[in-house]
């Protein structure tokens, strides 16, 4: 046997069959893809899935149903080992290693695989590129990548020194400006403060961290607002 075929071997014809019924799978599909929902109609290649694998991990967890075109047809997988192959490759492509669950599902002549990804513990989860490392997160129905901004609030939420929170003069003109405005960019908090935009986006993130600020983005740039949590 050929180093290929074990290697092959070994890291497919492990998945076991899902509990879900068929209309368990119809009415999953019938919600639509969204913040933790992806149809894929096949494992294009390891370094795209592990773009949505990683998306997912970065944020709350989701699910991937390979066999369902995007219109939410279920077309099936053409060859689930081979998909399953290409998904632990994935994984592999991912610092930390994603961790996934799967399942198969048999409806009629056609099989689905049901990716299960938690949330992780550990973030950002990177993905392997050709000459760096990217960070994906998920955005409503896709998978973007994030901001850098969105990136240091992932570092300092993992972070077991945690962070600390000082009212200043410059928090002070923060608030007052979002009571007004609602939003604010690293930007216009620079001018506003009169400082650089590393400073600014440092006082940012941290408030972000400690709840006090929610982070949204658009168009690329990332925006703050006071969180839902604290109002």
């Amino acid at each position: 046997m050929s180093e290929e075929l074990n290697f092959y071997l070994q890291h497919t014809g492990n998945m076991p069959l899902s509990d879900l019924t068929k209309q368990d799978l119809k009415n999953l599909i019938a919600t639509g893809e969204s913040s933790f929902l992806e149809f894929k109609h096949k494992v294009a290649s390891p370094e795209k899935i592990a773009r949505e694998i990683a998306a997912f991990a970065n944020a709350k967890g989701g699910i991937i149903l390979i066999g369902v075109a995007d219109n939410g047809e279920l077309v099936g997988t053409e060859s689930y080992m081979e998909e399953e192959f290409w998904l632990n490759q994935a994984t592999d492509l991912c610092v930390p290693k994603a961790k996934i669950h799967m399942e198969l599902l048999n409806i009629g002549n056609k099989d689905v695989i049901i990716v299960e990804v938690p949330e992780s513990e550990l973030k950002p989860l990177y993905v392997k590129g050709k000459t760096s490392r990217k960070v994906f997160v998920r955005q409503d129905d896709e998978s973007q990548l994030a901001s850098e901004d969105l990136i240091e609030v992932m570092k300092k939420m993992s972070d077991d020194e945690g962070v600390t929170f000082e009212f200043g003069e410059n928090e002070r003109l923060l608030f007052r400006f979002l009571n007004e405005y609602s939003e604010i960019t690293v930007e216009r908090f620079s001018i506003i403060i009169n400082t650089t935009t590393y400073t600014a986006a440092k006082i940012l993130v941290n408030l972000v961290s400690m709840g006090v600020l929610d982070l949204f983005e658009h168009d690329g740039v990332a925006h703050y607002t006071f969180s839902k949590k604290s109002v």
